[in-house]
């Protein structure tokens, strides 16, 4: 059991290392990003899982209790938060270096910004949905105690993205965000324990990126 729990996290950390030097180094375009992420994050857990046999995947799309209201209300009222914390807070928060950033590392602009919008709030949350709480929190959670996987995937869900965020913010606002990732994180993996699918998170998940691309079309002056 131990050797099977180490196989998917040296997969997990495998995939997410390999994915910041894609971010970094390799891919200065986005929609070339994402085809790569795709087959990192998606393609060859897959396959390695038919190997090692870490968890069912169809078992991620089951729900295993009746969908309530509140899984539908949740993700709305995240989206409402985030914007609401951004037109009180905007004016406080430094955010002149997100748009010529994006611009500048993979041609993130406001001519594409739209359809890029549209592909992380559903696609893109989807893909690290079934790679951070399907594999590295629902596959692991069997295989080790609960707290532990818990930790591992809210931890490496954080620290993914900072390869994603190098030179967006000041360091004070980049740390804050990336303890707001792990809160997160962790708030994901309750609400896909409780279903034991990944269907709770990713609705959350895209409703919180659809909340930040919409404060994109703001910084874009598209709206």
């Amino acid at each position: 059991m131990k050797q099977k729990a180490w196989h998917l996290i040296s997969i997990i950390i495998g995939a997410c290392l390999l994915m910041a030097v894609v971010d970094l180094w390799l891919a200065s375009d986005y929609w070339m990003k994402a085809l790569i992420k795709s087959v990192i994050f998606v393609f060859v857990p897959i396959m390695l899982n038919f190997k090692y046999h870490f968890i069912s995947i169809r078992t991620f799309f089951i729900f295993k209790k009746p969908i309530r209201l509140h899984t539908f209300l949740f993700p709305v009222g995240i989206y409402v938060i985030i914007i609401l914390a951004f037109l009180s807070l905007g004016e406080l928060i430094d955010l002149t270096n997100v748009t010529p950033t994006l611009e500048q590392t993979i041609g993130v602009n406001a001519t594409n910004f739209i359809y890029i919008a549209v592909y992380i709030s559903v696609i893109n949350a989807l893909i690290e949905e079934l790679f951070f709480r399907g594999f590295a929190f629902l596959g692991l959670r069997n295989l080790v105690k609960r707290k532990w996987a818990y930790l591992f995937s809210a931890g490496i869900f954080s620290i993914y993205h900072v390869s994603m965020m190098v030179n967006w913010f000041s360091p004070t606002l980049f740390i804050l965000i990336l303890f707001g990732l792990m809160l997160a994180g962790l708030m994901f993996n309750r609400l896909n324990e409780q279903s034991n699918s990944i269907y709770p998170s990713w609705l959350v998940h895209a409703s919180a990126n659809l909340a930040i691309n919409t404060i994109g079309l703001i910084l874009f002056n598209m709206i």
